[in-house]
């Protein structure tokens, strides 16, 4: 009865990380763009775009760790 839960607690932030995951890569890609497209790119361009990075890579390595996939 209690395990329950649980379980459906699980699914549902499985369901926020991937979506966030998503999102970020999504940004992660823009802002690389932008980095390719820049003459010359300022230093504030460069730490969002590493900062992006971060993040993606950051929830990529969770979601491995919990063993989340897109189909299931």
């Amino acid at each position: 009865m209690f395990f329950r839960r649980k379980g459906r607690l699980r699914k549902e932030y499985d369901e926020k990380l991937l979506t966030q995951l998503n999102r970020n890569k999504i940004n992660w890609q823009q802002e690389k763009q932008l980095l390719e497209k820049s003459f010359d790119p300022s230093e504030e361009v460069i730490c969002q775009t590493k900062i992006a990075e971060a993040k993606y890579i950051f929830l990529l390595r969770e979601a491995k760790e919990r063993n989340v996939t897109i189909l299931k």
